[in-house]
């Protein structure tokens, strides 16, 4: 029998302590704290989101319930449903953008060698928002509408992977264009990017960073074709141009040549328009890569559906920023585990699954996910004895 760490506490073993240590004194996060320090408040945070927790007083009941083993979990105070909610509130929510920064780059370099449907060195990243509605009256600092709040999750993902390099939480009025001004563009990556952001200013300041775009056209572009190259329209590729353009202001803030390929999807029954200024990748590849932009709407959808983002304990602004943060913790931390572990043939939902029930056990993290892989062996032949010849 196993009598060692819970299955809660030798999955926080993996979060780099010290890293998390300089995040907190970065932002004197414990300054004039006697208890409930800013690792107690992650590690509640962490088990909320875990454990798929509704309330603050729910969060509250439950490990009151566990008072035993909170020590073993790593959690030195008293839980209480105000002490929680004063942290929330007062504690600055950068301790834990900076941290889930510390843990994005460690899970970027495990999964820097994974294949993400497309062969090429290059780094690829899909940019794109979602919104996250929220009620006025609770949440007016974060007014959307005349009768509704919402604030923006604003993400970069990688596709090998699809860990998050970059993710800004704004309120619900904040253009998605505008984040483009917050990003370091990298020399030879690609951003895959949808019509909303096209904005031609912004993208030859890419295209000068000597960073790759691939974006949706819109109707009303006005161009001027030079060279049409060949292509098989089998394939479903409709033209694979060098254009330039012709517009007042986009032919001012884009000076310079760019790609523009048009592609027809048979199963959708819809042409797609898209711009790009590498003229290296074959014209197919480029159609292949804006296909695999969906992979940031799968993110979304995964942690809006799994992870607490849309239901918050706080009101605050540093509350909700602090929650989302925590969550997107979580989130790389299971994708770290799973590399680590070697667990490729689970999925996060399944290891999420695992770990809700079994936080508060005694057992080796590995054995834990190794029931799963359980299969019912079934011989054909039957091992009964034969009373009766037929």
């Amino acid at each position: 029998m196993y009598t060692g760490q819970l299955v809660f506490s030798q999955l926080m073993d993996f979060l780099p302590m010290h890293r998390f240590r300089q995040c907190v004194n970065r932002y004197n996060g414990n300054r004039h704290v006697k208890s409930f320090s800013c690792l107690d408040q992650f590690l509640c945070m962490a088990f909320a989101q875990l454990s798929y927790r509704e309330s603050l007083r729910d969060i509250e009941s439950c490990m009151r319930a566990m008072q035993k083993k909170l020590y073993h979990l790593g959690i030195r105070s008293k839980i209480s449903k105000s002490t929680l909610a004063d942290a929330n509130e007062n504690r600055d929510w950068r301790i834990y953008a900076d941290f889930a920064q510390v843990l994005i780059s460690i899970a970027r370099k495990l999964y820097a060698d994974d294949d993400f449907g497309i062969e090429l060195d290059e780094t690829v990243y899909a940019l794109d928002a979602s919104t996250i509605d929220l009620c006025l009256s609770l949440f007016p600092w974060a007014r959307f509408r005349k009768s509704k709040a919402a604030v923006k999750l604003h993400t970069l993902l990688d596709l090998r992977g699809s860990i998050p390099s970059f993710i800004s939480i704004t309120d619900g009025k904040v253009h998605d264009v505008n984040i483009l001004d917050e990003l370091v563009p990298e020399p030879g990556s690609i951003y895959i990017m949808d019509r909303g952001y096209l904005d031609f200013e912004r993208l030859f300041l890419l295209h000068q960073c000597l960073a790759f775009f691939i974006i949706r056209s819109k109707r009303n572009t006005k161009f001027r074709r030079i060279y049409s190259h060949e292509i098989n329209k089998e394939t479903g590729l409709r033209c694979d141009q060098t254009i330039i353009l012709t517009g007042v202001k986009s032919k001012k803030y884009y000076p310079d040549k760019i790609r523009r390929v048009k592609y027809f999807d048979k199963e959708k029954d819809r042409s797609f328009s898209f711009l790009s200024n590498n003229f290296v990748v074959p014209a197919l590849i480029i159609a292949e890569l804006y296909r695999c932009r969906w992979k940031v709407e799968l993110f979304f959808k995964w942690i809006k559906q799994h992870l607490r983002i849309k239901a918050f304990y706080g009101t605050s602004e540093n509350a909700v920023k602090t929650q989302i943060w925590i969550a997107v913790s979580v989130y790389v931390l299971v994708a770290i585990v799973k590399k680590r572990m070697k667990m490729d043939d689970l999925s996060l939902y399944t290891i999420l699954q695992i770990l809700s029930v079994t936080l508060f056990e005694k057992e080796q993290l590995l054995q834990v996910f190794e029931h799963s892989r359980y299969n019912i062996l079934t011989t054909t032949q039957s091992k009964q004895l034969k009373l009766f010849d037929y």
